[in-house]
């Protein structure tokens, strides 16, 4: 369907070219072959310094038998049977019980830890934890109502301090 009214006749002084040119030009384009696309190999990001770690979850719900091993914070609210041992934070909730030795940056215990943490730069036992085992830590801060069996060694830098190094502390500590 034209936009346009075509006259009739074309006059002796008009062109075929002047008429042409009147008309729109549609050009025809065809479509070109692509090839198909293919996934670029992206390697898995080393961690930055100021990049805030992920964090997984064990539901209250789920029991997990095994070895938990990475970097970023794990949340337990569960249980778990196993070894523990991540370049981040772990967390035992309240209800949650771990049984298996444990070496994270810090741990905080409100649930229960049967096994020994070995390597801690912080611990955090609150008030609802309870940790059957032995404690190897930068610091530690026991809240008031909470449980300890075990020996505890805190404070110490094995590196500065190898000649002072004692068999570690009974009781809790503040």
């Amino acid at each position: 369907m034209a936009l346009w009214k075509e006259s009739a006749k074309t006059s002796a002084t008009e062109t075929p070219e002047a008429t042409d040119l009147a008309r729109p030009v549609i050009q025809e384009t065809k479509p070109e072959a692509q090839a198909p696309v293919q996934p670029a190999f992206r390697p898995t990001p080393a961690p930055t310094p100021g990049k805030p770690k992920t964090e997984s979850l064990i539901a209250p719900d789920i029991t997990i038998e095994g070895k938990i091993e990475g970097e970023g914070h794990v949340r337990i609210a569960g249980n778990f049977k196993g070894d523990v041992n991540v370049r981040g934070d772990l967390t035992i909730e309240p209800g949650a019980r771990v049984t298996g030795s444990v070496r994270a940056e810090k741990v905080t215990i409100a649930g229960e830890l049967i096994g020994n943490i070995e390597s801690a730069a912080h611990v955090e036992l609150q008030q609802s934890g309870a940790l059957t085992g032995d404690l190897k830590a930068g610091s530690l801060s026991v809240a008031a109502g909470s449980r300890m069996r075990g020996q505890a060694e805190f404070g110490w830098d094995d590196a500065k301090d190898s000649a002072h190094k004692t068999g570690g502390h009974n009781g809790t500590a503040s």
